[in-house]
């Protein structure tokens, strides 16, 4: 019997993820003048780094069989109610926001809104969750979300120690903030040399040494205090004031603004995000106007457009890493958008009053517990709480008391000190309460829970209740029935360019499909209700899929180990370069602190080395874009005593295969340091080239591009590190994994960071097989090569490599644009919007560029259409340097082209209406319209406006 016939699936993945057919293939092939993809593979990648062999990773499998076999690993979780609380809470998405925004590819696979003409949706929405962050924590600016809660509070440290122009090393964080907060904030402080002293919060140290203090508030026990005169006493220090807290507890109680406070962190999860296993959620982070130039991530800001209606971009981008490199305070390169997104929508959906009632119900609930608690005699102590109770327990109780619960469906929180906490959250029931009393009960009988809600509560004393409004805005006031959200959500989905509409060729950032059957697994109740500090018996299935994507990650880069902990790529960056450190101090040379950065890198790879607590040296380029070996030989040689590592991209960041890779790592092993790999570019090596084989030591993977989680607006992602054997023992821990004498201390929250989206690579790498993952790459390369062989003639091709062949990307160059005609990158990239297209990515690593990355699942078509709007372009340039267009008012200096505009009766321009809209043929079969004329991005510095404004003018509702 012929078993292929069963073995090999019908439904092949790999043919639909790919998006040129093999005719295309072929035709694409001929005109580069290669018989084959491997012919032109071989010629594009040195032979000297090829895999000789296949990957070593299972066969593919089709889309069902692949969600049945995941389906297999969920169901080995136990899905149970976990009242843990330690800042994660479980929730109720509204399907409204679930349907239309997590599980909707028009919101999910949007860019990071650079190009803010097409993406005044998004941000839109990113000002909505701004303004509720602001209100609520009584702070006047907040960004657009951060990594997790830990994170916010380490990129708080951060600003404290920068604020004190780091002259005060000495950093206070109250014992009673999350365990996991702690961790990170000491994993961040220790590189930076910041002591970090914990104590009881009244015990905050008064000295000239200080440069700020964490309190939590709610702390992590459930207790609240008011932090005002402990924040006087911070301040007395000459010292900034940072307080963790609980956007719902905040809908009640004062606000770290009233109270004082400099800086607001916390978690918007609780706000509509499931618990997916930690993440990926939306931190959050408020500042005081003052500290606004060190405010970590984006900012979205309202400014004005080219007709001087109101319009959002991206605010003080000159604050951001990839200007400021190693002079940067923080390498925060994402945020996690659709989360942040998802948890504005819920608070614009339920509204003030809505989220009073969640809280005060949530409040109540605990209130209730609390006295049938007292009434079977336990200690849950006098401070006025929220939604966590800490009860006390005689020896020997705990573990009873945490058996009974389990027994009822429930996870209670387990203390050293033998006490058991209790979170409760918007889904609490009273059947519920009633099976907490009756854990602690045991054999006495459970209080009445009628009687406990007629009896006298707690409530907030006085002084700690919230007195101020919040959320008068006419958004956060309009569109509380389903039918007014849904519209609310698609007018803002219009607003914006995303995959759905068009390629978005942006180099360096790989913009590929996520497919359905990828996304499907994400909403599953087993994967997207567990809490991650559940016990481990009640997550075996996601133990088993991070050993499986672990190790698929692994033999993909020619690595031994892997963490999914870091939860970017910018924290897989710091995380790398730790790991990397920690080795060097095992072997009694933790003196070795410079790190050679090409001048090409990433912004973040300079910001991340400072943070690690490295010296950055930069090494220069030649003129074809690659490392200049003679310079690196003298700086390692130069640098040797204390050379660390050197961060390197491959394929470079000019989008070639440098021929001297190997020969590089061989110069930084000789000179005593290691060499780390960003893994931006493994969209062209999957399957061709390992890191690890040639001679990286660690590298980072942004699963979020190579591996196929959606970039999410500018967030979610996942960065995870892969390590030689040597680096292995030195991986992050966490409090909540098997201790380790070797481990480094925690750089996320959670143990396994963006768990709730690991799923996504999973069955990207499950469906491609190692076949399909190979072919992809081999496309990559192709499609490239296609367009850049497209466009040389109309646009020079900065760099490319052997036989002038680039590999998954390239850079046009359009500097000698200005001097013949006065069009600029910008212009050709606002332009592109009239066609329909995102722009690619702008001037980096150059100035005066742009650089193209296809990816494999772009057709043909596609492909092809880009090039046309590129080429029609060049024409209009062209009529701009004969004459024949005007210099200053002509389609590019103009563009976009609104409807509005072309509608106007009052239209001038010397060109038609038709060359402004519609400017070839196909444009007309799915035109997008941008709702915004080109924005004014100095009067929105000069102008910081960062919060919703009663502006009905943005015909949404009285958004911003």
């Amino acid at each position: 019997m012929d078993r292929s016939l069963f073995d090999t699936p019908t439904d092949r993945f790999a043919d639909r993820h790919i998006g040129p057919d093999p005719l295309e293939v072929g035709s694409m092939l001929e005109l580069l003048g290669y018989d084959s993809l491997a012919a032109l593979v071989d010629a594009a990648v040195p032979r000297s780094i090829r895999v000789e062999r296949p990957l070593a990773l299972p066969a593919a499998l089709g889309e069902a069989e692949a969600l049945e076999r995941l389906l297999r690993h969920a169901e080995r979780n136990r899905v149970l109610r976990s009242l843990i609380g330690m800042g994660y809470h479980d929730t109720w998405t509204p399907p409204v926001i679930q349907r239309n925004i997590l599980e909707n590819p028009g919101w999910y696979t949007q860019y990071t809104p650079y190009q803010s003409e097409i993406a005044q949706g998004r941000m839109e929405a990113l000002v909505n969750f701004q303004t509720m962050v602001a209100e609520l924590t009584g702070l006047p600016l907040a960004n657009a979300s951060l990594l997790d809660e830990g994170t916010a509070a380490a990129e708080a440290l951060h600003i404290a120690h920068a604020h004190a122009r780091g002259q005060r090393g000495l950093f206070f964080a109250a014992e009673d903030c999350h365990p996991q907060t702690l961790a990170v904030l000491a994993t961040r402080a220790r590189p930076l040399g910041i002591e970090i002293e914990t104590g009881p919060a009244e015990a905050v140290p008064e000295t000239d040494r200080l440069c700020g203090a964490l309190l939590q508030v709610p702390a992590t026990d459930g207790s609240i205090r008011d932090a005002t005169e402990l924040v006087a006493r911070v301040h007395a220090s000459g010292a900034l004031a940072i307080v963790a807290t609980d956007l719902l507890a905040l809908t009640l109680m004062r606000s770290p603004g009233e109270m004082g406070a400099d800086i607001a962190v916390g978690s918007s999860q609780r706000f509509g995000v499931p618990l997916g296993a930690g993440g990926p959620h939306a931190a959050f982070m408020a500042v005081g106007q003052t500290l606004d130039r060190l405010l970590p991530g984006r900012i979205v800001g309202v400014s004005v457009d080219a007709e001087g209606r109101p319009a959002m971009r991206l605010a003080r981008q000159t604050r951001e890493q990839h200007i400021r490199r190693e002079k940067a305070t923080s390498n925060i390169c994402t945020a996690q958008v659709l989360l942040a997104i998802m948890a504005g929508m819920y608070a614009v959906y339920h509204g003030p009053e809505g989220l009073r009632r969640i809280a005060r119900r949530v409040h109540g609930a605990t209130s209730v517990l609390a006295a049938g608690l007292e009434g079977l005699g336990f200690d849950v102590g006098e401070a006025p709480f929220f939604d966590t109770l800490k009860v006390a327990l005689k020896a020997g109780e705990q573990e009873r008391v945490l058996a009974a619960a389990l027994e009822r469906g429930i996870n209670l929180r387990r203390w050293d000190d033998g006490g058991v906490g209790i979170a409760l959250d918007e889904r609490i029931t009273r059947q519920e309460v009633e099976a907490v009393l009756a854990s602690f009960a045991g054999d006495r009988e459970v209080p009445d829970l009628v009687e406990l809600e007629a009896g006298e509560r707690r409530t907030l004393p006085a002084g700690l209740e919230r007195a101020t409004p919040y959320l008068t805005q006419g958004v956060f006031n309009s569109h509380h029935s389903e039918h007014e959200m849904l519209r609310y959500l698609f007018t803002l989905q219009e607003r914006d360019i995303s995959l759905a509409h068009s390629m978005i060729p942006l180099g360096s950032c790989t913009m590929k499909l996520n497919a359905t059957a990828e996304m499907v697994p994400v909403t599953w109740p087993q994967i997207a209700h567990l809490h991650p500090f559940a016990p481990a018996d009640q997550m075996e299935g996601y133990a088993a899929l991070y050993r499986e994507l672990e190790a698929w990650l692994a033999e993909i880069t020619g690595f031994t180990a892997t963490s999914l902990q870091p939860n970017a790529g910018s924290q897989g960056e710091y995380t790398g370069l730790l790991v990397i450190r920690a080795w060097h101090e095992s072997r009694g040379e933790g003196h070795r602190d410079v790190c050679l950065i090409p001048r090409s890198a990433h912004g973040t790879n300079p910001a991340s080395a400072t943070m690690a607590g490295l010296e950055v040296v930069t090494v220069d380029s030649t003129d074809d874009g690659s490392i200049d070996l003679a310079d690196l030989e003298a700086k390692a040689q130069r640098h040797a005593d204390r050379l660390a590592a050197l961060m390197i991209t491959y394929p470079s960041t000019h989008g070639v295969f440098e021929e001297g890779v190997g020969r590089v790592c061989e110069i930084v092993h000789r000179h005593g340091g290691q060499v780390y790999l960003d893994g931006a570019n493994m969209n062209a090596q999957v399957g061709l080239c390992r890191p690890g084989d040639y001679g990286a030591d660690v590298c980072h993977l942004n699963l979020h591009k190579t591996f196929c989680i959606p970039h999410g607006g500018g967030g979610p992602g996942v960065g995870p590190i892969c390590v030689a054997e040597h680096l292995a023992p030195f991986l992050p821990g966490h409090p909540l994994l098997p201790p380790s004498d070797t481990a480094i201390g925690p750089v996320a929250s959670a143990p396994y960071g963006s768990a709730g989206i690991l799923p996504i690579s999973w069955m990207y790498i499950a469906m491609m097989g190692p076949d399909g993952l190979t072919r992809a790459s081999q496309v990559a390369i192709l499609n490239a090569n296609y367009m850049a062989r497209r466009l040389a003639e109309h646009y020079p091709v900065l760099y490319a490599g052997r036989d002038g062949l680039v590999a998954h990307e390239f850079i046009l160059d359009l500097r000698h644009l200005k001097e013949t005609s006065g069009i600029q990158v910008e212009d050709v990239a606002k332009r592109l919007i009239d066609f329909g297209f995102h722009a690619p990515t702008m001037s980096w690593p150059v100035a005066g560029t742009m650089m193209v990355e296809p990816t494999e699942s772009e057709d043909r078509r596609e492909l092809d259409r880009f090039c046309e709007a590129m080429i029609a372009i060049r024409e209009e340039i062209r009529a701009v340097e004969e004459g024949r267009l005007d210099r200053e008012d002509n389609p590019l200096k103009r563009a976009p082209h609104t409807a509005r505009a072309i509608a106007d009766d009052g239209w001038d321009r010397p060109y038609s209406r038709q060359q402004a809209a519609l400017p070839l043929p196909w444009v007309a079969e799915r035109k997008f319209w941008p709702p915004v004329a080109r924005v004014d991005n100095v009067y929105g510095d000069r102008n910081l406006v960062c919060t919703c404004e009663p502006l009905e003018a943005s015909g949404s509702g009285g958004g911003a």
